[in-house]
């Protein structure tokens, strides 16, 4: 960004340049609506812009709530840390006591070839590996897909797509399923995405003793008043989630991904801790105020300064790292997020992040999910509107 652009920026306020951002997306047929919080020292942006439906019908409201997919992983990991707090997980202890199904795991001798035979694992998978995805399964982006375990899992009958909440079995039968396919590598070894936090869901329920959702609400919902989040609509939100889409077509023309009273509308026989929540700005702007304040009411200070840290190496060539259960930048991005900024993106047209350097959160939401892994123009620009210079 040259000086030129920066000073025109400076004339303009944080709500102002948002909006220019979001709502002209929007306008220009990106997604068809979206909502977005920004704060950043004493400015605030908040709002919404577009519909429900593409070309009409209901508006996008700043309280409208949406599928949040992947950031739905800092929420439960939240969650798990309180355990952590209250003694009941240690994070090096071998998750063997209360995930037997993963004692004993065999690892395949070659990642690309279940044909090669496997190995046996050199250690237990400990709750630090869930947390960090470094358990031995998962997705490899630097592989081709589906990979030999991405390919078994399926062949299991587990979902391995896009979200799909009502598709997977209840938490023991997806567990055991799960168990029955070899590690792609061994745990500790490699970070691997998405299947860490699914089995972070089963791995907190089992500890608390209760079901994921009564867990998750009692120990982070409730206390930060985040009423809208929830696997399934909460009563109180029902009224404010709308359909969700899949990106234009070649015609231009968007295919219905889930309806407003599809698989979201109701609570799932398998609450995802990967990708599973519906929220809102607001709420994940609570979470991330609190961890950014140090993590009372819910997490000890040196939790979340852990929680934080980058502990799994890189995860992309962007600068990107990962700490217990989140994304956690390594480098300074240019023009943007700072070094220890915190937070995630959700395939279904999510993101949060928080520079603790600049003290900024942001949070973009849209009901139309992304084509690949990376990020549509709309989330670029938004994040170069709430984190660069000004």
């Amino acid at each position: 960004m040259n000086a030129g652009s920066r000073a025109g920026r400076q004339d303009v306020g944080l709500a102002e340049e948002i909006e220019r951002v979001v709502a002209g997306a929007v306008a220009a047929g990106a997604v068809p609506g979206a909502a977005w919080l920004v704060r950043r020292g004493d400015e605030v942006a908040r709002g919404a812009a577009g519909t429900h439906t593409p070309g009409g019908g209901d508006p996008v409201r700043p309280d409208t709530v949406f599928r949040i997919a992947s950031v739905t992983k800092p929420v439960v990991a939240t969650a798990a840390l309180t355990l952590v707090d209250d003694g009941t997980l240690a994070l090096d202890e071998p998750v063997d006591r209360l995930l037997p199904e993963l004692a004993g795991r065999v690892v395949l001798a070659d990642p690309a070839d279940a044909g090669a035979g496997t190995v046996p694992a050199r250690r237990p998978i400990t709750v630090r590996d869930v947390l960090t995805f470094r358990l031995g399964l998962g997705i490899d982006f630097t592989a081709p897909w589906p990979t030999p375990t991405v390919r078994a899992l399926g062949e299991t009958g587990l979902p391995t797509g896009p979200p799909q909440p009502q598709a997977a079995p209840p938490p023991d039968e997806w567990l055991r399923r799960v168990a029955g396919v070899p590690l792609a590598y061994q745990p500790g070894e490699r970070w691997l995405y998405h299947l860490g936090a699914s089995v972070l869901g089963v791995l907190v329920a089992r500890a608390a003793g209760r079901p994921l959702p009564e867990v998750l609400a009692e120990r982070v919902l409730v206390p930060l008043g985040m009423a809208d989040t929830g696997f399934g609509v909460p009563a109180a939100a029902r009224d404010r989630l709308g359909p969700h889409w899949t990106p234009p077509g070649e015609d231009g023309a968007r295919d219905l991904y889930d309806a407003a009273d599809g698989q979201w509308a109701t609570p799932p026989a398998f609450p995802d801790g990967g990708d599973g929540l519906v929220s809102t700005v607001d709420d994940l702007a609570v979470l991330a105020r609190v961890l950014l304040a140090g993590g009372e009411p819910v997490l000890r200070e040196d939790t979340v300064r852990a929680m934080l840290a980058e502990q799994a190496g890189p995860v992309d060539d962007e600068g990107g790292g990962w700490g217990l259960g989140l994304g956690v930048r390594r480098t300074d991005e240019p023009g943007g997020r700072h070094a220890g900024s915190f937070g995630w993106d959700g395939g279904l047209g999510s993101t949060w992040w928080t520079d603790p350097v600049t003290g900024t959160t942001a949070v973009l939401l849209t009901n139309q999910m992304w084509s690949s892994p990376a990020p549509p123009e709309v989330f670029d620009a938004f994040r170069a509107a709430a984190f660069g210079p000004r």
